[in-house]
């Protein structure tokens, strides 16, 4: 893998990304890769020899996929598994029958604006999957990326966590009523603070990440948004493709210079500038996402949820 940074952009695509990176002799696991900036983010890392692990819900899908990228990249090394991250013990079965080192692991699934739903452990659905099943996958697969000797961890956030920091006082909205917005924005802002405190406890493990916004995409994670909600925002802002849409999560992945004190959040394949508000509705990331004390404190939080976890 190469810290060099390229000259890419909002229009690079995740292949151009990796033209002329060798992951051959690495292993990837990439969540939420049955659709969207999750296949070409899977597809990427396997072009360059990465072994990958597509992580779904959906593994009929998956599979099918997996034959896709085996027979775009002629990479052999691409599979399909279980993996259901609104239920921890999907989680455990999963990281305990990993072998090997993992060298990247990208925490790309997510659910966006949903109806008020629950986990079995009683979690909000929004930060049980987009914050507590990525952090109960990164603390299972930690010993894996300590063995690799130089992982990764890729953060998918978005610009949505301007909506809200974390509401550590009603995490799962108990006494608040419930808000689809805030419940999104809260779990984008964890998946910032999750890839900042990572890489400050993990730093002598070799371990680093960041967090990354890969622009508007519109694809199934839309999917419970109001028709003309959705037709508006795509007149109002720019879109990209879902090739155009990975890329972020794969510089991160194979080029960005990572570790304490580099940046915490990228877009466009560059870090992000820190900003008051989002600009144009996408640029920019909130001082409240990059909050070390927050990070702190959502790590303890989470770790004490998973104990008390079914």
């Amino acid at each position: 893998m190469s810290d060099l940074r390229e000259p890419f952009g909002a229009e690079s695509t995740a292949l151009e990304v990796v033209d002329g990176i060798d992951l051959r002799n690495s292993t990837a696991v990439v969540t939420g890769a049955g659709s969207g900036i999750g296949v070409e983010t899977a597809r990427a890392l396997a072009a360059a020899g990465a072994a990958v692990t597509l992580a779904v819900r959906d593994v009929t899908t998956g599979n099918r996929v997996a034959t896709d990228i085996r027979a775009s990249t002629g990479n052999e090394a691409v599979h399909a598994v279980f993996v259901d991250l609104a239920d921890v013990g999907s989680i455990r079965s999963f990281t305990d029958s990993w072998s090997g080192p993992l060298h990247l692991l990208v925490n790309n699934a997510g659910v966006m604006d949903l109806p008020e739903q629950r986990t079995p452990d009683g979690w909000e659905m929004h930060f049980a999957v987009n914050h507590l099943g990525h952090f109960a996958l990164a603390q299972g697969m930690h010993a894996a990326m300590r063995s690799a000797g130089g992982a990764r961890i890729v953060s998918l956030s978005s610009s949505g966590h301007a909506s809200s920091g974390i509401g550590f006082d009603d995490l799962f909205f108990d006494s608040d009523p419930y808000d689809p917005g805030l419940a999104y924005g809260q779990s984008k802002t964890a998946n910032v603070l999750f890839a900042l405190e990572a890489t400050r406890r993990w730093e002598d493990d070799g371990i680093a990440g960041s967090a990354v916004m890969p622009g508007g995409i519109w694809t199934n994670l839309q999917r419970h948004w109001d028709p003309a909600v959705l037709a508006d925002m795509q007149r109002r802002y720019p879109t990209k493709t879902v090739e155009q849409g990975a890329a972020t999560s794969v510089y991160v992945a194979t080029r960005a210079e990572l570790g304490v004190g580099t940046p915490g959040y990228y877009e466009d394949c560059h870090p992000a500038k820190v900003v008051a508000a989002i600009q144009g509705g996408v640029h920019g990331v909130l001082p409240h996402a990059l909050d070390r004390a927050a990070a702190d404190r959502l790590w303890e939080v989470s770790e004490r949820l998973l104990a008390r976890s079914r």
